[in-house]
Parts: C-alpha cells; sequence; structure tokens
C-alpha cells in the first residue's frame, strides 16, 4: 500500500513540475525573429531622415511632397500583406478595413488617391531605386544599396 501511496505522490509531483514549466515563457532564442519595418528613399532625393509624423502625412495624403518641398510618390504594399497591415496600425493606428474606408472617403470626395500600390517588397524597392521622388516602406532585411532607410518604424 505504501508504494501505490509514494507512486501516486510521485505521479502528482510530476504533473506539478510538468504544469509550473509549461507556463515558463519561451527563451528569446528560440522565438520566431519579427520583422523591422523602414521606410526608403531613393539617395538622389536627398533626405537624411524623416519623422513619423512626416511618412504619416506623406502617405495618408495630407501631404504630397517631402520637407525639402520635391514632390513625394508613396508606394504602398500589396493590401493582404503584413507589412501594410503592421504599418498602417504602428503609424496611423489603423486597421485594414479603416484604411480602405479612409480611401474610400478621400477618392469619392475628389481630394487625393491613395499611394500606388506594388505586390511586394522587391518591386517597391525596385520602383524607389529607379524614381528619386518614390517612398516606401518594407523589410529591413530586403532593404539593399540602392535605397537610403529614412525611418525605422519601432513600435
Amino acid at each position: 500500500m505504501t508504494s501505490t501511496k509514494s507512486s501516486s505522490k510521485w505521479t502528482r509531483r510530476v504533473l506539478q513540475i510538468l504544469l509550473a514549466l509549461k507556463a515558463l515563457p519561451l527563451p528569446l532564442a528560440h522565438a520566431v525573429p519579427e520583422q523591422t519595418l523602414v521606410v526608403i528613399v531613393n539617395p538622389a532625393i536627398g533626405v537624411q531622415h524623416l519623422s513619423r509624423r512626416e511618412v504619416l502625412d506623406i502617405f495618408m495624403g495630407r501631404y504630397r511632397t517631402f520637407p525639402s518641398g520635391a514632390s513625394a510618390l508613396p508606394i504602398d504594399l500589396d493590401v493582404s500583406s503584413t507589412e501594410r497591415r503592421e504599418f498602417y496600425l504602428l503609424l496611423a493606428h489603423k486597421e485594414p478595413a479603416d484604411m480602405g474606408s479612409y480611401w474610400a472617403r478621400l477618392t469619392f470626395s475628389g481630394k487625393i488617391s491613395p499611394p500606388f500600390a506594388v505586390s511586394d517588397a522587391h518591386m517597391a524597392i525596385e520602383i524607389v531605386a529607379n524614381n528619386p521622388n518614390a517612398i516606401a516602406y518594407v523589410d529591413r532585411a530586403a532593404v539593399d544599396q540602392r535605397v537610403r532607410i529614412a525611418l525605422e518604424i519601432t513600435p
């Protein structure tokens, strides 16, 4: 009878330890790294840095110029991309559906049209690299030497 009692105590103790281990957070080494969004511009435009507000104003259609006065051509990523969702959540605090409504109102009023959308980050980088007025946001890992990072978007 004592062996059954001690076996039962041992089983309960092992279960308690397993439950306690399950509640612990995973070490960061095993966590999936998050992407870091950056805003890129063509080096020829002469922009070294943009503020979050300046980037938001350009992408929301409030201003379509860089602080220097040069025209800005904002490039959006595809509406279904995670980068686009994260970009507008972090800067404008808006979900994709909210952005759709926002642009529908502005387009209907005839005031301005939404940024030009491209299928992926490689296309956005290609446009920015070949057009001095273009501005886009991409994952930092996709950036190459043909473009300049003007803003790192942090939460």
